[in-house]
């Protein structure tokens, strides 16, 4: 299984590298990646990302 970083800042460049050239959506990375969506959400809504799903990137 992958891992993801802990610093959201690292975490929000390797998520969005990893949407713009893997996955077609956030649903998608996390059932592959076997991550918790709401818990990736939060964390990074909690740096300020916001998740944009028409351009399927953090912002």
């Amino acid at each position: 299984m992958n891992t993801l970083p802990n610093d959201p800042h690292l975490l929000v460049s390797v998520v969005n590298t990893k949407l713009r050239d893997f996955y077609d959506s956030l649903d998608a990375l996390c059932d592959d990646m076997g991550v918790d969506q709401d818990q990736l959400v939060l964390k990074l809504l909690g740096a300020d990302y916001t998740y944009d799903a028409r351009l399927n990137q953090f912002k």
